[in-house]
This record gives C-alpha cells, sequence and structure tokens, in this order.
C-alpha cells in the first residue's frame, strides 16, 4: 500500500493544476510535447528526409568565446554551476528566446524533468511533465539549425515536437558516447550522412549525431560538463525518464566571459566514480523544525470547519518561507479562504483546499507575477505539514493548500522507497518511522506550517467518501480562516496526543 502511494505521489503529480489528470494524459504525444528522438527510436521514415551529401563546413561548438561575450551561468542545486557559450551567429532567435527568458527568472526554480544515460538531460518545462513552456514571444518560434553547430556533447539545444516551428522553452544537455568509423557506417545504413569534420568531433568528443539537422543547437558548455555527466547517472522511471528525486536549477543567470579556463571535453575533468559521487552528495542531516513550539503573541493560523466545534491551529515558520507566509496570512486576512471547501482527499495521504473554483484548477497568490519560493530541508512532510500545492515548480505556487496525513514509515518500507532512488537522512527516517506522512514530497513543494492543535480533526476529514476524483461526495468547507496570535494554548503535534 506505502510504496503504491508512494509511485503515485513520484509518477502522477499528485499535487498538480487539475486534480483530474491522470498519468497517462501527462505522457501523451500530444502536439504539446516537447520530445528529443534517442538512438534507439531511430526507423527509416524519420531518416527519409536526410541529404545525401552534407558540406564539410568547420564546426564552431568548440569556438572559443571573447573576453566579455555573452555567457549563461546555470546553478543546480546539489550539484554546482554550469557555463555555457552561446553562438547567436548561428542560431539568433534562439539565443534571443533563452537570454531573454534567463533575464526574466523563468527557469529558476524548473528541473530536469527527462534525464537519459549516455544521451541528454532535457528541462524548461514549467509544468516538469514535457509537455508545457513557450518562447518569449509567447507560443512556439523557428530556430532553424546550422551545419556549424553539431550534437557534440556538451551541446545546448531545444527540444521540439516535431521539427525546430515549435521551439519553445524547453531544452536539453547532449551528454552522449563517443563514436568509431564502424558506429558511422551502422548509422549510414539508416541513412544518415555527416561531414568529416563533424565525425571527427563526434569520434574525440561524443554526442548524439543522429539529431543533427532536427533542433536548434545554441550553445555549447565550456564548464561544468562533469556536473552533466554526474547528473545523468541519477536514477529515474523507465516509463519516463523522469528522476525518482528532482534535479532543479536553482538559477539561469545571464553573464559574461571573463577569460576562466575552459573545459570542453569530459576528458578535462577529473574521473568521478558513480559510488562517490553518492557517498559526496549525501543528504545533509540538518535539523528538523516542524516541531518547533510556537512563542507567545507569535502570528498562527486558526481554521474553523464547518461540523467541528474545534478549530485546527496552524504554526507558521516565515523565517524559511517568507513570502509564502505573506502570501497565506494576507490571503486569510483578505477572507479569500472563508467558504472554500476542501475538494481533494486522499486517504493516508493529504487533505488538499483553498481553491475558489472547487476542482483543484482554480487559485492565485497575492503578488501579480508571482513569487520564487523554495522548499527548505528544515521543513518535512511529516504529519500535520501544511504545504502550498504547485503545477510542477514551486514558482507555480497560489492559494491552494494540502495538509499531510500519511503513515508511519516501516524499515522496509524506508528500504524499499531509498531502493527507488530516494535519500533519507538520520533526522527523517527517525520522523518519518515516529510520526509518519508524505516523504517523497520533499524537495518538491513548500511547507510553510504544521498543525499544532487539531490534528484529529484532519485524520478524521481523511475518511469522508469520496468519488473517482477523490473529490468529497459532501463538502468540507473552511468556514473561517483567522490571522492571530499564540496565547499558550496546549500544542499536540501528533496523533498520539489526541483521545
Amino acid at each position: 500500500m506505502m510504496l503504491r502511494k508512494f509511485l503515485a505521489g513520484l509518477f502522477c503529480t499528485v499535487i498538480a493544476a487539475s486534480a483530474f489528470t491522470s498519468c497517462s494524459s501527462q505522457t501523451s504525444s500530444s502536439s504539446d510535447t516537447a520530445e528529443v528522438t534517442t538512438a534507439a527510436e531511430l526507423t527509416t521514415e524519420a531518416v527519409s528526409t536526410q541529404p545525401l551529401t552534407v558540406e564539410n563546413v568547420d564546426i564552431a561548438n568548440f569556438t572559443a568565446p571573447e573576453k566579455g561575450d555573452t555567457i549563461i551561468i546555470m546553478n543546480i542545486r546539489d550539484y554546482g554551476t554550469v557555463k555555457f557559450r552561446l553562438f547567436p551567429e548561428y542560431a539568433d532567435r534562439g539565443v534571443e528566446n533563452f537570454v531573454e527568458l534567463a533575464k526574466k527568472g523563468y527557469y529558476d526554480g524548473l528541473k530536469f524533468h527527462r534525464v537519459i544515460n549516455d544521451f541528454m538531460i532535457q528541462g524548461g518545462d514549467p509544468l516538469g511533465t514535457g509537455t508545457g513552456g513557450e518562447c518569449v514571444w509567447g507560443g512556439k518560434f523557428d530556430g532553424g539549425t546550422d551545419p556549424h553547430l553539431i550534437h557534440a556533447a556538451g551541446a545546448v539545444a531545444y527540444a521540439n515536437s516535431g521539427g525546430t516551428s515549435t521551439n519553445g522553452s524547453q531544452f536539453y544537455i547532449v551528454t552522449g558516447t563517443t563514436y568509431t568509423d564502424e558506429d558511422f557506417d551502422d548509422i549510414a545504413n539508416k541513412g544518415y550522412i555527416f561531414s568529416d569534420n563533424a565525425k571527427e568531433i563526434y569520434k574525440k568528443a561524443g554526442g548524439a549525431p543522429w539529431l543533427d539537422g532536427s533542433y536548434t543547437v545554441f550553445g555549447q558548455v565550456i564548464d561544468g560538463l562533469d556536473i552533466i555527466f554526474k547528473i545523468q547517472n541519477v536514477k529515474t522511471d523507465p516509463d519516463n525518464d523522469m528522476p525518482y528525486k528532482d534535479v532543479i536549477m536553482d538559477s539561469v543567470t545571464v553573464g559574461e566571459y571573463d577569460g576562466e579556463d575552459i573545459r570542453w571535453y569530459i576528458n578535462d575533468y577529473e574521473s568521478f566514480d558513480p559510488e562517490e559521487i553518492r557517498q559526496a552528495s549525501a543528504k545533509e542531516d540538518v535539523e528538523i523544525k516542524n516541531f518547533t513550539a510556537p512563542k507567545e503573541g507569535e502570528t498562527i493560523v486558526s481554521m474553523k470547519l464547518k461540523g467541528y466545534d474545534r478549530e485546527v491551529k496552524i504554526k507558521l515558520f516565515p523565517e524559511y518561507t517568507e513570502k509564502g507566509i505573506e502570501n497565506f496570512t494576507t490571503l486569510a486576512e483578505q477572507g479569500y479562504y472563508d467558504g472554500l471547501t476542501f475538494h481533494r482527499v486522499m486517504k493516508d495521504l493529504l487533505i488538499e483546499g483553498g481553491d475558489p473554483n472547487g476542482d483543484g484548477t482554480g487559485g492565485e497568490s497575492i503578488f501579480d507575477k508571482g513569487y520564487e519560493d523554495s522548499a527548505d530541508p528544515h521543513l518535512l512532510h511529516v504529519a500535520g505539514a501544511v504545504a502550498y500545492s504547485n503545477e510542477g515548480s514551486l514558482n507555480t505556487n497560489g492559494s491552494r493548500f494540502f495538509i499531510v496525513t500519511g503513515e508511519k514509515l516501516t524499515q522496509d518500507e524506508v528500504d524499499e522507497i531509498e531502493s527507488y532512488g530516494y535519500e533519507f537522512s538520520k533526522s527523517e527516517k527517525e520522523l518519518y518511522t515516529e510520526y509518519g506522512g508524505v516523504p517523497w514530497f520533499d524537495g518538491s513543494y513548500t511547507v510553510f506550517g504544521q498543525v499544532f492543535d487539531g490534528l484529529d480533526i484532519i485524520f478524521d476529514i481523511q475518511n469522508c467518501e469520496v468519488d473517482e476524483n477523490n473529490k468529497p461526495k459532501k463538502d468540507i468547507v473552511i468556514e473561517k480562516m483567522t490571522v492571530t496570535k499564540y496565547n499558550g494554548e496546549d500544542v499536540r503535534w501528533h496523533l498520539s496526543d489526541y483521545e
């Protein structure tokens, strides 16, 4: 039962924009889906349009930038910084699109939603599913291709859904493998022709040559290629190549090349062992703050639910999510939540509310242009945690929130979840085995509060009768949400504290 919910939580975007979207719809081949073809997916039909000859032009991927040239600086959480140069002379619209999106902070907080070892890592979708994203001009744009830029290891290109005219915000960074003359003979049998210059690059640097001519290459990694190669080793779901543990771009910014060393090839970096990487990136055992008692006079939120004679009281954590707290308390003071329902209830998982539409498709924050949020490691999705729902990114928080119920994990369940790539710190294991919760949500949603009284009410609600979409058959109504002060009342964090 626990593992089934774990898998559902990971692969179906449990707190997605629509409460009624299934897993299958997220991985469908709709016209909005940005895909990158793998070698295994090559067919005669796919290559029927390849030219019979290719001009032997100079390959520009490994042309050093000049001092002052625009570059992109990407900080990837838990991994480090990747820098790549741009080629406006060969991909002017592609470069302009990426630079302007980066300046807007579009990519900040998004994840690499598709990772294939020895091929590439793909990101840039605000939905986090491979089905979303748009260019800076709105919709899609045509970035074209140029023979001077190929899919060598470290190349940065736009994902598309059937042609370069469908470029949006999604992009990928190539890893690939090195090629031999025999490999090129095999690919030639499928109809692909490569120039001698391109072949020499692929034999030295590696890459994904079968993508040439079908995708817009616009950049090349000049530092941090080892980071990209490390990321391609993460554990992924074999059905959709989505990492079990989110790989997040904390920031993607525009900078200038200042003459720093350039390391084009993976051989320019110290060799690394996957096991050493796993140990080095082990989760830090930070102090968990969910069960920190409120102080006298501290701001709290009280929630009165129809049919219950007591209130649910929530401690807030402004020190870890300042704007998230401002958003929630301001909405509460405005009466935004009064009269809304908990539109989604999943036993042993959560109850979700805060949507004026009442179906999981609505709600907004107090900030006109949204706001950047975070998932702080000091706050977990233990039983009683209060967090924002989102649409695949922490930057899509609005008014909708959920309160965790969950179950206590056994050691066998911890071991089983870890076997799927999830990683626990020592403190996390202790809390999830003692008090329960949904650990696979950690890092993907913004926890901003913890129920310190009325947890028994939350657990009672989760037993209500629901329809096939997990919507309660009888409305569960928030009569009143009040921002008030803690006055020293009893604190009861855990379900065992209640009769």
